[in-house]
């Protein structure tokens, strides 16, 4: 287990100060990023600290934020942060905020644009999310993801989450679902996601909101910018029973009893042979090494304390990251401003070397840019407040974050 430095109230002061004069890893760079030198500390809840820092990689100097969880703490807890419905946005603060969090980080890479007319961007994330236990979406096909590329045996499935052995963990959730009738069984292919697989079949429900789910037909597994299919199927069902067909996909809020099914090309042709009146069943759930209470998606950079191969290592920019460390019993959020005279960024690679050297085992790479945001609300004050400075000048509304509350 790595050496862990204890949470005080300090202005200035390295890592190694911070450390009781013994650095927590060694002086040598790792994957370029040099040893951060911390700025400000406070605790500001029961096993909670928040720190500044600032570093330096290609892009010369660097300024971050850091909050240190301490999930052995029984008065601490981390959650999903998400709007009230799958497909829409909202900024870290307000999410915070609302759910009165003393702090939070943007989540996963999430459909931010189209470039087709008439296709409505969703505003939902790729991976997979968890709230409270509760599969609410499962991820898209590795092609229609958004983001620096995957690094090697990685998957748009894996996520960073809390488990219900109140431990973080870094891992994989997989879809497995059935829709099935007398006529046919079809796997379920998707939940609430933007993208579907070609041939493939995925269920809406209330959890996804009013957007329209046109987009979950176009693109292709390998390439989002594919055209949309032509071959699609709509089944509404609404307390398993079948009450419309249709081969257009369309939008709308789903009530609470009601599933939509939406296929394409082969899974399209079978849902089409449903008819008005047919029960149907639908059932799915995640598979994996680990039970969440919460989780959402990210890709690895970090594993076992090495960065992973195949990082992105020429493009500093602001970056967003969060790692797991003590076998679990710690959890690091991390947001690295970027794109300005003051803080150039960090590249993926960089930003796995940083994680490590504040004490995480494992990491994964959350939405950066324009997303990367940090929020806090520090001792004695009112509400929680963006501590970086988001590179597009003003605070950027996104799929979802990671919040830390405190248990009273």
């Amino acid at each position: 287990m790595r050496r862990r430095w204890s949470a005080r109230l300090v202005a200035g002061g390295s890592l190694a100060a911070l450390c009781g004069g013994v650095p927590a890893v060694a002086d040598a760079t790792t994957a370029g990023v040099t040893a951060p030198e911390y700025t400000f500390t406070v605790k500001v809840a029961p096993g909670v600290t928040f720190r500044t820092f600032s570093t330096s990689g290609i892009g010369g100097p660097a300024l971050g934020d850091l909050m240190t969880i301490d999930l052995r703490n029984p008065r601490v807890e981390v959650r999903l942060l998400r709007p009230p419905v799958v497909a829409a946005r909202r900024t870290v603060s307000s999410m915070v905020n609302a759910r009165h969090a003393v702090g939070g980080v943007n989540g996963d890479f999430f459909n931010i644009g189209n470039t087709r007319p008439g296709v409505e961007a969703t505003g939902s994330s790729v991976g997979p999310e968890v709230d409270d236990g509760r599969p609410l979406k499962a991820a898209v096909p590795a092609g229609q993801r958004f983001g620096p590329g995957l690094p090697p045996a990685t998957s748009t499935e894996d996520v960073i989450g809390v488990g219900e052995d109140e431990r973080a963990h870094v891992a994989r959730l997989t879809l497995q679902g059935t829709i099935r009738s007398r006529k046919a069984t079809l796997p379920l292919r998707g939940l609430n996601q933007y993208a579907l697989p070609v041939g493939g079949a995925g269920a809406f429900t209330s959890d996804w909101g009013g957007v329209s789910r046109r987009r979950a037909v176009c693109g292709s597994d390998t390439d989002r910018d594919d055209p949309c299919s032509t071959d699609t199927a709509e089944v509404t069902v609404r307390r398993g029973v079948v009450v419309k067909v249709e081969d257009a996909v369309g939008g709308g809020t789903i009530p609470p009893d009601t599933t939509v099914l939406v296929g394409r090309e082969k899974a399209a042709g079978t849902l089409r042979t449903l008819r008005p009146g047919d029960r149907v069943s639908v059932r799915y759930r995640f598979t994996g090494p680990r039970r969440f209470r919460f989780a959402l998606g990210g890709f690895p950079i970090l594993r076992d304390g090495v960065p992973l191969d195949g990082l992105e290592t020429r493009r500093p920019a602001p970056r967003t990251a969060a790692g797991v460390g003590g076998e679990g019993r710690y959890l690091y959020l991390v947001v690295v401003d970027g794109r300005s005279v003051r803080s150039g960024g960090l590249t993926v690679a960089e930003l796995a070397g940083l994680l490590d050297r504040a004490g995480a085992d494992d990491a994964v790479n959350l939405d950066g840019g324009g997303s990367s945001t940090f929020v806090a609300r520090l001792p004695g004050e009112p509400s929680a407040t963006v501590r970086n400075v988001p590179s597009d000048g003003t605070e950027r509304a996104v799929a979802n974050g990671i919040g830390v509350f405190t248990r009273r």
